[in-house]
């Protein structure tokens, strides 16, 4: 977890501009998604990144999730 709160306290993450290129979801969607997946930080890390609600983060990250089933 320190290394998760180096990330954090650095104030920046690079992120890759293809992850907009994909339509079928929302920008935050596609933000949050990536966050979770290749950053490996928590819902709440990357609310406070966003100065978002935890429950945002959360739905935002379940939306992407089900539209990218389809």
């Amino acid at each position: 977890m320190k290394r998760q709160n180096k990330i954090i306290d650095q104030g920046f993450i690079e992120i890759p501009t293809f992850l907009f290129k994909d339509r079928k979801v929302a920008v935050l969607e596609a933000l949050v998604e990536y966050l979770k997946d290749h950053k490996n930080l928590s819902y709440h890390e990357i609310a406070m990144l966003l100065n978002r609600n935890d429950r945002t983060i959360w739905t935002a990250y379940n939306r992407a999730k089900k539209k990218r089933k389809k």
